[in-house]
């Protein structure tokens, strides 16, 4: 059965703490009065060790609370409770007290290298940023919870790697690059459900690092241009062919000139060069007709 935190039942620490300290003075009275033969000596020595033990007693459940830690309580091996409120707090002397940090940490996986959907090979590095919800849960379910966190971080960030490719090959597909913020949704997910577990609450999740692997950069670098230049040119032939079609609509339109088919295949060719060429064209006057 999985263990929950539960709220230790605790006292004030100061009333306790100048409880201690009466204890002391009377401690310090009898041995006064038991040199002075007041008291029996058999009386000063039980009285003396009553009042030291509970004198021990109320400083050994003296527990020092930080803000932003916590303390979890064990008796006799079981779980008591989790000592949340921040100052001076009094609880059983006999209980062993566990420090845990209930502050926000960040932890970043290195760069480790995966394969992408496509089989790809890449590096990929992501920082998440968690804290300890359930401080029984964090002690109790795993060995160490800092480790746990770790080692799930990693291995959520290579499951995400391997479900997703770096660049998306169609419209509406998730890619790595593409698509950051719904992955590290996804990644953050993940992990959270990774290390509830451990009683870990996952605040945010980044990736801090994606590229090709090293043997593979420069041919994915010379696809991505690739790509870029032929989209560029669609981009530039449609724009062309739009321009074109305007020019002859106006022309007809406006009867600026009337252009038989072999004219207008001529002119369309001519305009789709200009357009469509990567360099400036050099004009050609021609001075005589249209057919010489």
């Amino acid at each position: 059965m999985a263990l929950s935190e539960r709220p230790a039942r605790t006292l004030p620490g100061l009333p306790m703490l100048g409880l201690a300290l009466l204890f002391g003075l009377a401690d310090l009275g009898l041995l006064v009065l038991g040199a002075a033969g007041s008291i029996p000596d058999g009386a000063v020595v039980a009285l003396f060790a009553v009042s030291t033990l509970v004198g021990l007693g109320c400083l050994g459940g003296l527990t020092v609370v930080a803000p932003g830690q916590a303390r979890v309580l064990q008796f006799v091996g079981g779980y008591t409770g989790t000592i949340r409120d921040s100052g001076l707090q009094w609880v059983n002397p006999f209980t062993t007290r566990r420090k845990i940090s209930t502050r926000i940490r960040n932890h970043e996986t290195g760069g480790a290298k995966v394969n992408d959907a496509d089989g790809n090979p890449i590096e990929l590095a992501a920082v998440v940023v968690w804290q300890v919800a359930d401080t029984a849960a964090a002690v109790f379910e795993v060995d160490d919870f800092e480790q746990f966190v770790a080692i799930q971080t990693d291995t959520a960030v290579r499951h995400i790697a391997g479900n997703y490719p770096y660049d998306s090959h169609g419209e509406g597909e998730l890619s790595l690059r593409d698509n950051a913020d719904e992955i590290t949704e996804k990644l953050a997910t993940e992990i959270g459900v990774r290390v509830a577990v451990a009683g870990v609450r996952v605040i945010e999740s980044r990736l801090t690092h994606l590229a090709y692997a090293p043997e593979i950069a420069q041919a994915m670098l010379r696809r991505q241009q690739a790509s870029a230049v032929v989209a560029a040119r669609q981009r530039i032939v449609e724009g062309a062919v739009g321009m074109v079609q305007l020019a002859l609509t106006q022309l007809a339109e406006q009867d600026v000139v009337q252009l038989d088919e072999e004219r207008k295949a001529a002119m369309v060719s001519n305009l789709l060069v200009v357009l469509c060429g990567d360099r400036d064209t050099q004009p050609v006057v021609n001075t005589g007709s249209l057919y010489t």
